[in-house]
């Protein structure tokens, strides 16, 4: 039975998230068949709310069930305090990202418990990065360390992986949120938003553990946080595109044409303005060209025809890890967990269906 305490902690967290969800206490209420009064109870935390309850509330608000039973982390990057006067569109999706953050971290834990996960080392650079030049710097170590040179990233949830942090893909609106807690680093990165702007963002949050920002190093005590995140930024922007790369396709005598970008941009999967921002940095284009550009987005033929017309899929079919998944896959396997919790941990990249068949045929879903 949970204390007085614990019942008023789920009874916040449940207010938080009907904020965050954008609904009034009465909107919950009718979506629950509850009187509003009740709502109110429980958010003060002198209702106690059953299994039932809790079921519907995480169905309704779009919340994981676990989010309510478990406290969150206190180390959570972008932390939106929610209050009825200030809540903004902003400060909900900050909120909805933290929640998607929180609940991820609980699931990776819970198969690290279960002894079917080990997460991988967290890489560390070697030196300091407070400015752009030496967080570019750290982003061509990391392409060292993987051994890519200037080559396109093919994934990178599992270069993400292979580095340390651990990245979900989610429903939740917005970009991007990570964190270290102890030794095990995780991410998530917002399903919605074109598919260059996912890998930006993933990229961005990888930057946040490699280069470190204020949950993990000095770095940027004496700079702001715009500074800091234009320096997570120049990393990121490195790591997907280096500028060598740019200077690759300029051609001895002659101008880098629009079309050059374009299969630069379809070929290392990066958003139009990454690329043309990383050619004015290695000094390919200039800045009166490059302001023109901007405004002449290749279109999804033109980048597809660069490419010949192969699929470019990252981070859109594949929502987690695929060391994670695999610890999944056993731990139902071992009758660890049902099939319902199987398929919520994977995200959406499976249904009950595609898990394999095991002994207890008659397993619950």
């Amino acid at each position: 039975m949970k204390e007085p305490g614990e019942w008023a902690d789920i009874g916040e967290r449940v207010r938080e998230c009907r904020m965050a969800a954008d609904m009034s206490q009465e909107e919950l209420a009718s979506a629950l068949k509850l009187d509003r009064t009740m709502i109110a109870k429980i958010e003060r935390g002198v209702r106690r709310v059953d299994a039932l309850e809790l079921a519907k509330l995480s169905s309704v608000l779009q919340v994981s069930l676990s989010y309510f039973l478990n406290p969150p982390p206190l180390v959570v990057s972008r932390r939106a305090e929610l209050t009825e006067d200030t809540v903004t569109d902003a400060a909900r999706q900050s909120y909805r990202l933290e929640i998607a953050l929180s609940t991820w971290l609980t699931d990776v834990r819970q198969l690290i418990e279960a002894g079917t996960f080990s997460p991988p080392e967290i890489a560390r650079y070697p030196e300091a990065v407070q400015d752009m030049p030496s967080a570019r710097r750290a982003a061509l170590w990391v392409r060292e360390q993987l051994g890519l040179e200037f080559e396109p990233i093919d994934s990178l949830m599992r270069v993400c992986e292979r580095l340390g942090q651990l990245v979900a893909v989610v429903e939740a609106p917005g970009e991007g949120a990570s964190l270290t807690d102890g030794d095990l680093a995780v991410a998530v990165i917002s399903r919605h938003g074109d598919p260059g702007r996912r890998r930006a963002t993933a990229a961005h949050e990888l930057g946040h553990l490699i280069v470190g920002d204020e949950y993990s190093t000095d770095m940027g005590v004496h700079a702001s946080r715009d500074d800091r995140e234009a320096i997570i930024d120049a990393f990121a922007a490195q790591l997907l595109l280096p500028v060598e790369a740019c200077r690759n396709v300029a051609r001895t005598g002659e101008a880098v044409r629009r079309e050059d970008l374009v299969v630069l941009a379809a070929r290392f999967r990066t958003s139009w303005s990454l690329t043309v921002r990383q050619a004015v940095e290695a000094e390919v284009i200039g800045r009166n060209v490059a302001k023109d550009m901007r405004r002449r987005n290749p279109t999804r033929a033109e980048l597809m025809e660069a490419v010949g017309w192969a699929p470019q899929p990252d981070l859109e079919a594949v929502r987690v890890p695929p060391s994670y998944a695999h610890a999944v896959v056993e731990s139902f396997k071992k009758s660890l967990i049902t099939a319902s919790r199987a398929v919520e941990l994977m995200r959406g990249q499976i249904v009950a269906a595609d898990l394999p068949i095991r002994d207890d045929a008659d397993f619950e879903l």
